[in-house]
């Protein structure tokens, strides 16, 4: 508890601040630019707004919310898809409380459940398999959302199912790897990023090593970082200090809880039961192997492959999710925000999630 303690303590943010923008000064008095910083996690982004560190450094630090949070990237076909499933009466669908919000092309998982849809929000998919048991005669589909953090958890889920014998239970998969991505964004080059500071969530689980191809393949520095104030100033001054020095670096400064090699019995459990898959991400297209799919040995717990789901192509928005996660605009620059699309009426999964870019900017950073 000390320790959390010192990471929020106000004299210490203070002293910090005061140092990073020392640094931020001198690189843009060497570069005449300020430099610019994408907080990959949506956790960091939400982190970074609620704590004022984003709007106190917009002078002197360009914060850019990275692809970090997964509802916001599961791509429009995808969400139409779930919602879809839940149109059979002999379905239940079990899904993260992020979800039931987010707008399909017609209407939401929310809307679904008001007009008697049988769709539960669960804390944990194995709450789902629970559900499955005391359900024999219905179909119990979970909706496997998520990044590396919860991957290792499905696993477990398949584990379970599997243990108790379930013909009754299915996860429709529709996660995302944090690599392919990152790779995906600077071989674009649609957007200047001088470093990244990195999700500590999904460290803990790939390892420190897992990012060593942005310093040997894109020359670019990062800082693996953890998410109180303190953390996440500290990973910024070091993370300009590599600059400054043009010393190219992937520094660890989540240690005590993220290992070079990561989490192997979590790796493990992932390349036990998952095969790679081309993935497709909202505003940016499928991404080769981005993805994970049930191997071919488990495919009768894959929703996919059990379940057909035909689909009138997304209805298009002015909703500009997508070039919101790329980095290319910030949530004001949207001709929705805060005027069509707020949190009661969302029109796109940056207003609705927790860790939504949007969200974000309206709760702590909008002007008022």
């Amino acid at each position: 508890m000390e320790h959390l303690t010192h990471l929020a303590d106000p004299q210490t943010i203070r002293q910090s601040l005061k140092a990073v923008i020392q640094l931020a000064e001198q690189y843009k008095k060497e570069n005449t630019r300020i430099p610019v910083l994408m907080e990959v996690c949506g956790s960091h982004t939400m982190a970074f707004a609620k704590s004022g560190i984003k709007t106190i450094l917009k002078d002197y630090v360009r914060l850019i919310a990275g692809p970090g949070c997964p509802v916001c990237v599961t791509d429009q076909k995808s969400i139409d898809a779930m919602i879809e499933l839940s149109k059979d009466k002999n379905r239940i669908l079990c899904t993260f409380g992020d979800m039931m919000r987010v707008p399909g092309s017609r209407f939401s998982l929310m809307d679904a459940k008001t007009e008697g849809k049988d769709i539960r929000v669960v804390y944990s998919p194995l709450d789902s398999i629970k559900i499955a048991q005391e359900n024999p005669h219905k179909e119990v589909i979970f909706l496997g959302i998520g990044f590396e953090t919860t991957i290792p958890v499905l696993a477990v889920t398949v584990q379970e199912a599997e243990k108790q014998a379930l013909t009754n239970y299915s996860i429709w998969m529709s996660t995302k790897l944090v690599e392919p991505v990152l790779r995906e964004l600077l071989n674009s080059k649609e957007i200047n990023i001088d470093g990244f500071l990195l999700p500590g969530h999904v460290s803990v689980v790939t390892g420190k090593n897992n990012y060593n191809f942005l310093a040997e393949d894109f020359l670019i520095s990062s800082v693996i970082s953890g998410f109180e104030p303190v953390e996440l100033l500290r990973g910024i001054y070091k993370l300009l200090h590599l600059l400054l020095n043009n010393k190219i670096d992937i520094i660890n400064d989540y240690p005590y809880m993220v290992k070079n090699e990561g989490n192997p019995v979590a790796k493990n459990l992932m390349e036990h039961y998952f095969d790679y898959h081309d993935e497709a991400w909202r505003g940016i297209g499928v991404i080769p192997k981005s993805g994970l799919i049930l191997k071919e040995s488990y495919a009768q717990f894959d929703a996919k492959k059990k379940f057909h789901v035909s689909l009138d192509e997304p209805r298009k928005t002015k909703c500009r999710c997508g070039d919101i996660i790329r980095g290319m605009i910030t949530p004001e620059e949207c001709v929705l925000f805060n005027k069509g699309c707020t949190p009661l009426r969302p029109i796109g999964p940056c207003m609705v999630s927790t860790e939504g870019t949007c969200a974000a900017h309206y709760h702590y950073m909008r002007e008022r």
